[in-house]
């Protein structure tokens, strides 16, 4: 491998609730990348945050597949059944982009939609404004844009300190306190599953770090171009949040609207967090289904 990297045992994946999808794999600069790949039609990409994986879309999936969708869920370098490189500085918001745009390539994707959640917002919607012959369509769930201005959420900023103080993270842990409804330990163990060292968890002890704060920080001025380049965004925009979340509230919803001239409406999902998909998955899945059926 290029970069020094781990890779989790495949035993720790085996019986995991609602997960029970082919395994797809792709090579990208020396590194195995995974994905889910399930129905068949206009494909969906599923952008997963942090420190989730392709897990928290498994409600998700069948829907889309059942409806005539191809969903599309990869995991990142770092995360789920992806290799995981060891060293902390390895991880930034360029790579991330550039190994989601190659996996969009490698597959040959068109007419795509972009679903992106925390983290697979700057992530997803970067890939799909710097890839409009792939991707046409977005659904914008619980996320933002951080471009180094404008004042930071508290909640972020606690959970930012905690991560810095604790690079061992408990991942399961942090899951169980962002759940609004309840959860089964086993799906808590699943989010755990992919990270079983120190080692395993590099990409996710630094994704909160890696967020700007400043406009000069790495990835603000990305951010910033991506955020002007969604001023102009014309094709459809779901925009789909929870009412439960304390980071991304449904006024930044809102603000997404109000900026996205394909976007026409805010969703809600009532009774739900963070994880959205966790909390509420069915129902997300649904609105989606609706919103793909009436843009097609």
């Amino acid at each position: 491998m290029t970069a020094e990297a781990v890779r989790t045992p495949e035993e720790r994946f085996a019986g995991l609730p609602g997960y029970e999808f082919d395994t797809h794999y792709v090579e990208w600069e020396g590194l195995r990348l995974h994905y889910v790949d399930e129905g068949e039609g206009r494909p969906v990409v599923l952008f997963h945050g942090e420190p989730t994986w392709s897990f928290l879309y498994r409600k998700i999936i069948p829907i889309l597949a059942e409806a005539g969708y191809r969903a599309v869920a990869p995991d990142y370098p770092g995360f789920g059944r992806s290799d995981k490189p060891v060293d902390p500085d390895w991880y930034t918001y360029d790579r991330h982009v550039t190994a989601m745009s190659a996996l969009a390539e490698e597959l040959d994707l068109e007419g795509a939609t972009a679903v992106v959640q925390d983290w697979g917002g700057p992530i997803g919607l970067r890939t799909a404004v710097e890839s409009p012959a792939r991707f046409d369509r977005l659904s914008i769930l619980n996320t933002g844009l951080f471009t180094g201005g404008g004042r930071i959420p508290e909640a972020f900023q606690v959970w930012r300190d905690f991560v810095r103080d604790n690079r061992d993270l408990p991942v399961a842990m942090i899951m169980g306190n962002a759940a609004v409804r309840r959860w089964d330990e086993t799906v808590l163990a699943a989010y755990e599953a992919p990270f079983p060292t120190v080692d395993h968890k590099a990409g996710a002890w630094r994704f909160p770090l890696i967020v700007p704060l400043a406009d000069e920080d790495p990835g603000a001025a990305e951010m910033a171009a991506t955020r002007t380049a969604l001023g102009e965004w014309t094709d459809p925009v779901q925009v789909l949040f929870s009412t439960g979340d304390p980071i991304f509230s449904t006024r930044t919803g809102q603000r997404w609207v109000d900026h996205i001239p394909g976007a026409t409406e805010l969703e809600t999902i009532e009774d739900a967090g963070h994880f959205l998909q966790e909390d509420a998955g069915e129902e997300v899945g649904a609105a989606l289904r609706d919103f793909l059926a009436r843009t097609d």
